[in-house]
C-alpha cells in the first residue's frame, strides 16, 4: 500500500508538474501579444527601398502606440472596430511600418513626406511641399553590397522637411521615372510616403490602382520605426552558428531609425 500510495503521490507531482510548464507557457505566449499589441513588434527589412536608412537584413522595433491603435494593431488584424483609438498624426520624416492600402494585409515600410491637405510633387528628384521645394544637398557617396554581393556606389544626399527634420537618401539615376511626377494632393485622414532609395522604391507616388501604394489611410498605420536590435549581411544561416559572429553587423546594433 505504502508503494502504492507514493506512485499516487509521484504521478500527481509529474502531472501538476506538466500543468505548470503549460500554465507558463500560455502565460508567456499571451504576455507576447500583449507586448507586440500595445508596444513593441519586431520586423525585419527584405528590400532595398529604404536604403541608406535601413538595409536588407536589418531588424528593427516599431512602437505601435506611437500612433494609436486600429484594428490593423491587433494580431491577425482582427476586425474588432474602425478608425482608430488615442490616435496621433505622424510627423514629417517618421518611419513608419503601414499595411499596404490594396490589400490591408501586406506590412510596407516608408518615410512619411506628405500629411494630410499638403500638396506634393517631384521636379528633377526634389521633392516640393506646398510648392516649396525642401532643403537637399548631395554628399559622400553610398557605396553597399547589393543581394548579389556585387559593391554598388550611389548618389546620396541630406534632405531636410519643412518641420526640421533631416535624413538621407539614395539617387541612383538622375532621371528616373519617378524623379518628375505631377502634383499630388493629400487627402485628410491620409498620409503619402516615400522610400529613401528614390530609384527603387514602390511608394506613394504610384497609386494603388497600379500595383503602387498611392496614400496611405490613417487606419493602416502600423506603428513607427524606433531602433535596430540586429543586422545580418545574409552570410549565414540560422543554423550555421560559427558564421553568426562574420554575418553580423555590429555596428548597426541598437541603431535609432532617423
Amino acid at each position: 500500500m505504502a508503494r502504492s500510495k507514493s506512485s499516487d503521490t509521484t504521478r500527481k507531482r509529474k502531472s501538476s508538474g506538466i500543468w505548470d510548464t503549460i500554465r507558463t507557457i500560455a502565460y508567456a505566449v499571451i504576455a507576447a501579444m500583449v507586448v507586440r499589441t500595445v508596444a513593441l513588434e519586431p520586423f525585419n527589412i527584405p528590400s532595398g527601398s529604404m536604403i541608406p536608412t535601413l538595409l536588407v537584413g536589418d531588424y528593427l522595433f516599431v512602437s505601435k502606440y506611437a500612433y494609436g491603435y486600429s484594428k490593423y494593431s491587433l494580431q491577425w488584424n482582427i476586425d474588432l472596430f474602425s478608425g482608430r483609438l488615442f490616435g496621433s498624426d505622424p510627423e514629417r520624416g517618421d518611419v513608419a511600418v503601414f499595411k499596404l492600402p490594396r490589400d490591408n494585409e501586406t506590412d510596407y515600410i516608408k518615410r512619411i513626406v506628405g500629411l494630410p491637405g499638403d500638396l506634393i510633387q517631384v521636379t528633377d528628384g526634389l521633392i516640393y511641399v506646398n510648392d516649396v521645394p525642401i532643403e537637399r544637398n548631395q554628399v559622400e557617396n553610398f557605396t553597399y553590397d547589393d543581394v548579389y554581393g556585387r559593391s554598388r556606389t550611389i548618389a546620396q544626399f541630406e534632405e531636410k522637411l519643412p518641420n526640421g527634420a533631416v535624413h538621407h537618401t539614395l539617387d541612383a539615376n538622375f532621371n528616373g521615372n519617378l524623379d518628375n511626377t505631377d502634383v499630388y494632393s493629400v487627402p485628410e485622414g491620409h498620409f503619402f510616403a516615400m522610400g529613401d532609395n528614390r530609384d527603387n522604391s514602390l511608394d506613394s507616388r504610384i497609386d494603388n490602382a497600379y500595383s503602387g501604394v498611392g496614400f496611405i489611410p490613417a487606419e493602416n498605420l502600423v506603428g513607427r520605426a524606433e531602433f535596430i536590435f540586429y543586422s545580418t549581411n545574409g552570410g549565414a544561416e540560422i543554423w550555421e552558428i560559427w558564421k553568426w559572429g562574420e554575418a553580423t553587423r555590429f555596428e548597426r546594433l541598437f541603431t535609432a531609425v532617423r
